[in-house]
């Protein structure tokens, strides 16, 4: 085996042009494939940046040769030569006009065959590429996003210190404060019986330091949150986390537009118009369905309850007389899109999102036909057609449910499932959108108490701090979410800066004065020494990446990601430990599992 004493890479494999023929040039990697025709051996050899193919013929000296004809796929080499313009040339890499004519050669380590091919869009299965993740990133659809995530990094912390943030780091071993999902808990060996906990995100810490003084904070944050995972969630996800004093929601959502703007053109040469359309979040709900909607198409929802309430169909009067209602989403076009077959399968597809069924119009060739047009009147039809603003051509799709929260989760799902199958959703189009005045409290029927909706330091609307105690259901907060089709890229709020309101707050989480003082009580204390008017934003990073690099899913943009039960499934975590770990720690295990 070689070694690469001595030798100086010149460039990098993906940089090679036409202008480059002449000079000579040093490349290390991996090969791809190696081509040996008789007289005349190819090998594609890759780094991070591309391939470029490396030449061998009857004039190269024989040693060089027989080692050439000695490589295999992800072999490691370096290789010295001339470059030179190819006879055959290709259009299918950046570097096809050009090869290099290799007059030294060093093998540097060998490679087993692989247990998928190290090509871009490999249809290996998630588990094989999870557990080789080290070859998996070797991939080049895998390198363009890990290094995508590295441009939208760099220019956060670039775009941010122009606006005068400081970047200031807060702890990972934290104090318990249990409220939403779970912490990761951390035992303490030098404090028996107790322990840390990993951040679910700097909240606490950001507005201590904006307490503090220092008036725009940011950190590129590792957040933890042991929750039940669901497909594109991580237990340990990254945040671009954002605090500033002195301010309102305009200033805070103007310098984010900022951002957004500045990190599309740089990485994706986008132009994003700004400013970002604004909604509030009732206005999403009963539009979209959705407080996360996707603007880049129309099947609005339209509620009918009026239009059915007093009808004999108990499928549709029926929820309005329970308190909940009947609403439609009208698909344009959608009457051949959607045979009856098709909306056989659109009907099992509302039931996940609980919904007990899905009625249906189709207006074809002059004529409706219809799941439930023989059960009501002809008034009655031609009303809930002319509020679809139905037209020849058009599906008409209707829920009804006693819980309006159904009929919005399963109307806002179906009008992104049909216009997927539709095949009219542009990717390169990008729809942000600012949902506001969220409310401050959602009711939760398992743990039948109201719980924040964001945090517990986000401060009421200032014409809503009345509520916030006597009519909870109604209490709106100065919380906003920024949107981009369909994705909640990130949330914030003007936080509470006064010790009065902020114990309110808690008070109408049922949260006892003796647990404020144990778990908040060094904010709430804070706040007596003079808070800022404060409040700020944290972006997910994993699913900013995700959608600039075109990836479906976050895994795609994370090195090394853990699989949907939190386990990493290359380096086999969680896993037990030693005895003597657990005794210094004074842990003892009660069960196991395998």
């Amino acid at each position: 085996m070689d070694n690469i004493q001595n030798f100086k890479r010149t460039n990098y494999c993906g940089e090679f042009r036409m202008a480059h023929v002449g000079q000579t040039a040093s490349v290390c990697g991996w090969v791809q494939r190696q081509r040996d025709l008789g007289g005349l051996i190819f090998v594609d050899l890759r780094d991070r940046t591309g391939l470029v193919q490396l030449s061998f013929d009857d004039s190269t000296a024989k040693d060089i040769f027989d080692k050439a004809s000695t490589l295999r796929g992800e072999y490691v080499i370096a290789a010295t030569g001339t470059v030179r313009e190819r006879e055959a040339k290709t259009d299918k890499i950046p570097t096809g006009d050009v090869e290099i004519y290799v007059s030294e050669l060093r093998l540097l380590a060998k490679a087993e065959t692989p247990p998928f091919e190290i090509v871009e869009n490999s249809n290996a299965n998630d588990v094989l590429r999870l557990t080789y993740r080290y070859l998996d990133l070797r991939r080049p659809d895998m390198q363009h996003a890990i290094a995508t995530r590295h441009k939208i990094t760099k220019i956060a912390r670039d775009y941010f210190d122009e606006q005068g943030f400081l970047e200031i780091e807060t702890p990972i071993l934290t104090k318990s404060t249990p409220e939403g999902a779970r912490d990761y808990l951390v035992p303490s060996r030098v404090h028996p019986g107790k322990f840390y906990a990993l951040p679910q995100s700097p909240q606490q810490y950001k507005q201590l330091l904006m307490l503090s003084g220092f008036d725009r904070y940011f950190q590129i944050a590792r957040c933890f949150r042991d929750e039940d995972l669901r497909a594109d969630r991580q237990p340990e996800f990254t945040q671009i986390d954002l605090e500033m004093s002195f301010i309102n929601e305009d200033d805070i959502m103007g310098i984010q537009e900022g951002f957004m703007k500045r990190v599309f053109k740089e990485v994706l040469d986008v132009d994003v118009q700004t400013p970002f359309l604004r909604m509030p979040y009732r206005e999403a709900m009963d539009r979209f369905g959705s407080d996360k909607p996707d603007m880049r198409f129309g099947f609005e929802l339209k509620d009918i309850s009026d239009i059915v309430k007093d009808c004999g169909f108990g499928v549709f009067s029926g929820p309005v007389a329970e308190g909940g209602s009947v609403r439609l989403i009208n698909i344009e076009g959608g009457a051949a899109a959607f045979p009856r077959k098709k909306i056989d399968k659109l009907v099992d597809f509302v039931k996940t999102y609980r919904a007990k069924g899905l009625a249906w119009a189709r207006l074809i060739d002059g004529g409706v036909t219809s799941s439930y047009a023989k059960f009501l009147t002809d008034e009655e039809n031609a009303a809930i057609l002319q509020r679809a603003g139905a037209k020849d051509g058009d599906l008409v799709l209707i829920v009804g449910d006693a819980k309006n929260d159904v009929v919005f989760a399963s109307l806002g799902a179906l009008r992104c499932e049909v216009a997927k199958q539709m095949d009219i959703i542009d990717p390169m189009d990008f729809k942000f959108l600012w949902v506001t005045e969220f409310p401050m409290f959602e009711y939760s029927e398992e743990e039948g108490r109201y719980q924040a909706m964001h945090h517990p330091f986000t401060a009421p609307m200032v014409e809503d701090e009345d509520k916030i105690l006597s009519d909870k259901a109604n209490c709106r907060a100065r919380a906003y979410d920024i949107v981009l089709n369909g994705t909640e890229l990130g949330g914030g709020s003007i936080r509470i800066n006064t010790p009065e309101m902020q114990q309110k707050a808690f008070q109408a989480l049922g949260i006892s004065d003796e647990d404020i003082e144990e778990r908040f009580g060094h904010l709430v204390n804070a706040f007596k020494y003079g808070a800022p008017p404060h409040g700020g934003l944290a972006y997910g990073l994993d699913r900013l990446c995700m959608l600039m690099a075109g990836a479906t899913s976050i895994r795609d943009v994370i090195a090394f990601p853990k699989v949907q039960n939190a386990s990493d499934l290359m380096m086999a975590c969680p896993d037990v430990v030693d005895q003597k770990q657990l005794d210094d720690l004074c842990i003892a295990c009660t069960k196991t599992e395998e």
